[in-house]
């Protein structure tokens, strides 16, 4: 699998992934394009075509910083979905050796309680926190989320390193409400 990152939206990559991203997305849970645009220009920020055998598979959109690895959105083209990609692009992710934060909505449906299942067949842990992530759109309100986390669960100092970083830094690239 290659994984291409993208720093800049003129890349011939991005029109795709940035189509993957409308779709797979609630318009709650998407930056608009001009905070997507500062984002890239951010060091810690990835932005990632995931490519295999050529053919675009999906994204991976991820912060990293020297504590951790917060995965912001994952998104697997639907002709490749239930083939294994998921899980080696989180394979790929674990190998670095850091600790990995995601959180995912509550469980309502099918739909989320397989992608809880995804994440803890993977060895993530649900945490206890209460987790309410910011608004990106400055018409959306906070909402409570599952934050999961892999090796292990979160201490709470793990976790406020997490929120702190979240708030002052991904979310500084979200429309200001």
């Amino acid at each position: 699998m290659k994984r291409i990152r993208i720093t800049d939206h003129s890349s011939p990559h991005f029109a795709k992934a940035w189509e993957l991203y409308q779709e797979s997305f609630p318009l709650r849970n998407r930056r608009l394009l001009e905070d997507q645009q500062a984002a890239l220009q951010e060091e810690g920020y990835h932005f990632e075509v995931l490519e295999q055998a050529g053919r675009f598979i999906g994204i991976l959109l991820y912060w990293e910083n020297a504590r951790f690895i917060y995965v912001e959105h994952l998104a697997i083209d639907p002709t490749f979905q239930g083939g294994g990609m998921g899980t080696k692009v989180m394979d790929l992710l674990m190998q670095v050796g850091k600790k990995i934060i995601l959180a995912i909505e509550p469980i309502v449906d099918q739909l989320t309680a397989d992608r809880l299942n995804f994440y803890t067949r993977l060895g993530f842990w649900e945490n206890t926190f209460l987790h309410i992530q910011p608004p990106y759109r400055s018409e959306f309100e906070g909402r409570k989320l599952h934050l999961l986390s892999w090796p292990k669960r979160l201490d709470a100092d793990a976790y406020n390193a997490f929120s702190f970083y979240l708030t002052n830094k991904v979310m500084a690239y979200a429309e200001q409400v």
